[in-house]
């Protein structure tokens, strides 16, 4: 379809929606009488709109004159337009008696055309192809809907989206949306049966077809109706959490999930930290896109399609808490939701095929369910863990790159009655791979805890634990990525408040990341 003969080259990204659009897309949801998605709805709006501007054009054009049919007469002065010349406006300037044997007697008109050509045509023939209702123009009657949406369906999805949140008569779970009006009544009696049914489920998550085989709704009720109508009650009430991945709906009582799904875990709160990231060097940045800290704002996110897998070093307060991040690098091999903040799904290990419950927490950014797994694999700070997508979906696969338990050398913390920390290279048993700059071995996670509540200021935190690391080497430097990975025992502390710090006095770049102190400046 040429966009010049309906479309503007710009109609499709101007498009605004009109009250009108939302009114055709609710009668259509009321005919259709089942709950779709805003994607669902863009290809239904794009043909009504092509419908729409498609008559208007046939409209404005016989408004322009007469449409010249073969079969009609004509008078000299008489104003045609011509369906199979792209509705070219002409006209008649005189008017004779043709002269064919073989079809009778008909009239000859002869016409200006608006592009200044003078054409002929017959009139007052009765037997001819063009006298059937006008030809729509070839470039109208091809329309490559998919190709339009592929480019613009994103567009329009928020468009819709936000159009049918300021409507009140429409209602969405789960990313599908629906008439309230048609909404099946869901009572408190209906609602204390499926509490009782998730009760008994200890937590596992539950269709909402299951529900409904124990909370029975009127009969005669359309199914897919009546299980819409529970899903939007159960939403409405906060003893209940939709924790299903997009496409699907799982419930669960919220009192039932675990303490750190229901609340961000002790280690992974982070109290900003003011910083000026216009101080960040592109090496800085770099390094901030490696550490797959949750805390780094988004930037380039590959998608499922670039990458296979993702490797990830584990920093303390991820290895406590039992948790992953949820990175730019990480989130596109975890299940996400349209709408819930919490969604559930399962860990498979990679070597094992041993199957783990999981939660993603996406206001969190965090992925929970690890710890009892990540105390069988022994894994410590700087350990390295492998995450791909699993074979079904709702899967993840995690994979430690554990090994034979052997005794080598890595930075140890010691941990003083007094809560003084010390850094010492120590032999210790390791029992899987990890990254020079982040392992540290702690003997005992819990001598840490006391630390977290400790208040001083963040550049004396970071004095106080660069002295510490420069001790163990001869050149009295350490490199950020070996300081990010120290702080954060103590800490929670994302990359770029660090590197903004020590973009400044009194600490100094002495190269590759690496800094020391100026004790002259402190």
């Amino acid at each position: 379809m040429s966009p010049d003969t309906l479309f503007p080259s710009d109609y499709w990204t101007e498009f605004q929606i009109s009250r009108p659009d939302v009114e055709f897309l609710h009668n259509y949801l009321f005919e259709q009488e089942v709950p779709l998605t805003t994607r669902e709805l863009v290809p239904v709006l794009v043909e009504e709109r092509v419908r729409a501007q498609r008559a208007a054009a046939q409209a404005r054009r016989q408004a322009a004159g007469r449409t010249y049919l073969p079969k009609e007469s004509h008078q000299a002065g008489e104003e045609l337009i011509f369906p199979v010349l792209n509705w070219q406006k002409g006209t008649v300037t005189a008017v004779r008696a043709g002269s064919n044997p073989a079809v009778g007697e008909f009239q000859v008109v002869s016409v200006a055309m608006e592009d200044g050509a003078e054409r002929m045509f017959a009139s007052s023939l009765a037997d001819h192809a063009l006298n059937d209702a006008p030809v729509i123009p070839a470039d109208e009657q091809e329309f490559d809907q998919p190709a339009l949406i592929a480019e613009y369906g994103d567009g329009l999805e928020k468009k819709i989206e936000a159009a049918f949140l300021a409507d009140d008569n429409l209602v969405r779970i789960a990313g599908r949306w629906f008439p309230r009006a048609l909404l099946v009544d869901v009572n408190v009696g209906h609602l204390n049966l499926a509490e009782a049914v998730l009760d008994m489920s200890g937590g596992e998550p539950q269709l909402t077809s299951a529900l409904l085989k124990d909370v029975e709704m009127p009969a005669g009720v359309n199914p897919r109706l009546a299980e819409f109508s529970l899903n939007w009650a159960l939403q409405e009430d906060d003893r209940f959490d939709e924790v299903g991945p997009a496409g699907q709906v799982l419930w669960c009582l919220h009192r039932l999930e675990p303490e750190g799904v229901r609340e961000t875990p002790l280690h992974l709160r982070y109290e900003t930290i003011q910083h000026d990231r216009g101080t960040l060097t592109p090496q800085m940045l770099s390094l901030e896109s490696q550490l797959d800290d949750e805390l780094s704002p988004v930037q380039d996110v590959p998608t499922k399609d670039k990458i296979n897998s993702v490797t990830i070093s584990l920093i303390y307060p991820h290895l406590r808490a039992g948790t992953l991040p949820l990175s730019p690098r990480a989130r596109a091999f975890f299940p996400t939701a349209y709408e819930s903040p919490r969604v559930r799904f399962t860990l498979v290990d990679g070597k094992t095929g041993s199957r783990m419950p999981a939660w993603v927490v996406r206001s969190g950014g965090y992925v929970h369910g690890l710890r009892e797994w990540y105390k069988s694999q022994s894994l410590m700070p700087g350990s390295l863990v492998e995450v791909k997508r699993g074979e079904k979906p709702g899967e993840v696969i995690v994979t430690a790159r554990t090994q034979r338990a052997t005794k080598d050398w890595v930075r140890t913390l010691i941990v003083g009655a007094d809560g003084g920390m010390v850094f010492a290279m120590l032999k210790q048993p390791i029992t899987a791979e990890f990254n020079d700059r982040m392992a540290i071995y702690v003997p005992d996670f819990k001598l840490l805890d006391p630390l977290w509540g400790k208040q001083r200021s963040f550049q004396d935190l970071v004095l106080s634990m660069m002295r510490e690391l420069t001790k163990l080497t001869p050149q009295g430097h350490v490199h950020a990525q070996e300081l990010y990975a120290a702080l954060n025992l103590v800490r929670r502390v994302p990359p770029a408040p660090l590197l903004a710090l020590l973009a400044n006095k009194p600490f100094t770049h002495v190269g590759d990341l690496h800094f020391r102190i100026d004790e002259d400046a402190v």
